[in-house]
């Protein structure tokens, strides 16, 4: 989405500012715009700043919960299934403030996906961020934490934001480039 869509909040409902990443209360009536909603969360333009509600919280601005990847995937999936889940799960994270998933935009680095002895599977990610000073970091990536663990199998999931190498435009894919103009 691209166009701002005027919305109102249905209850109160805890937003993160962008990008400092602060959790605060939007109380129920407050107006706001939609400006993104990518992935399973909602960016809103409330009161000339920008703030991040999650897709749990869909019904406080009167949309549906956005679907997960893997809800409709069998606890018997195969390890290559699984793998391929992860990626197009890890494709459904955004930073909040760029409408471009965080695979596209090169912020995964490392992306490990292993088998353990009880059949369920261990994720671990060493991602980055655009900016190492982006108070948004800890929020996507307990997103991706979050999401990777609904997983079927998956059981473990440790996600670490580095910045070495840092993080350049190079490392975006061409589709990326292509949505920014660039």
């Amino acid at each position: 989405m691209r166009t701002r869509e005027p919305t109102l909040i249905r209850r109160q409902v805890t937003v993160e500012l962008i990008p400092e990443g602060h959790r605060f209360e939007l109380p129920e009536g407050t107006q706001a715009e939609i400006t993104q909603a990518l992935g399973s969360s909602f960016t809103l333009y409330v009161e000339g700043r920008l703030v991040r509600l999650a897709g749990e919280d869909a019904d406080a601005i009167g949309k549906d919960v956005p679907l997960h990847p893997g809800h409709d995937v069998a606890h018997d999936a195969s390890d290559e299934e699984i793998r391929e889940l992860v990626w197009e799960t890890l494709m459904t994270c955004y930073d909040p403030e760029i409408p471009v998933n965080i695979v596209d935009l090169g912020l995964i680095y490392v992306c490990d996906i292993m088998p353990l002895d009880d059949d369920s599977i261990w994720v671990s990610i060493k991602m980055t961020l655009t900016a190492p000073g982006c108070g948004m970091g800890e929020s996507i990536a307990n997103e991706v934490k979050q999401k990777l663990g609904r997983l079927p199998r998956v059981n473990r999931v440790d996600v670490e934001v580095v910045f070495d190498p840092p993080w350049s435009r190079e490392m975006m894919s061409e589709e990326a480039e292509l949505m920014l103009g660039m």
